[in-house]
């Protein structure tokens, strides 16, 4: 019987036991917590890289939609392409959607308009309260800065010349 008793008073963890596991628990996430960091700044680099490629292929198609339809100036609302009021200067780059403008020389409210109208229903916010992007022009060009991340990367549309270009700080 005294053999029993002494199997009930093993049956727990020693106290070096837990400082052990404890210890190997502790040094786990001191490596393990900068990598999470790092993963994090490395999915909004993803997120940016990703939009500025669906912007690219957007301006790249309706720019296609206006050379399968024939045309060699500038056009308003260009059929087969999107939601058919997509607007391209006479290079047939997206210019605008509602303004109807032909012109590459773009405003905040033109470069809303074509990152909506050719980004469509599943374009990141651009406007209203918290945006993913915030929109500015310089120099004629439209550039979208991720808000995400307050890392001021920016996605640049050129009008002119339909070149998107990154910038990933």
């Amino acid at each position: 019987m005294a053999q029993g008793m002494d199997r009930k008073k093993q049956a727990g963890f020693t106290l070096i036991e837990l400082v052990v596991v404890i210890a190997i628990l502790a040094i786990l996430a001191a490596f393990a917590l900068p990598r999470f960091a790092q993963l994090s700044e490395q999915a909004h680099q993803s997120t940016i890289r990703a939009t500025a490629g669906a912007l690219a292929a957007g301006v790249a198609l309706a720019k296609t939609q206006w050379v399968a339809n024939g045309f060699t100036s500038a056009q308003t609302n260009i059929e087969g392409f999107g939601n058919d009021n997509v607007d391209v200067s006479e290079n047939g780059w997206p210019v605008s959607v509602a303004s109807d403008a032909s012109t590459p020389v773009m405003t905040v409210t033109t470069c809303e308009e074509v990152w909506l109208g050719v980004l469509q229903s599943n374009a990141p916010t651009v406007n209203g309260t918290n945006p993913d992007y915030a929109i500015t022009v310089s120099g004629g060009d439209c550039i979208f800065t991720y808000q995400l991340d307050e890392q001021d990367s920016t996605i640049t549309y050129d009008a002119d010349t339909g070149e998107i270009a990154t910038t990933i700080n």
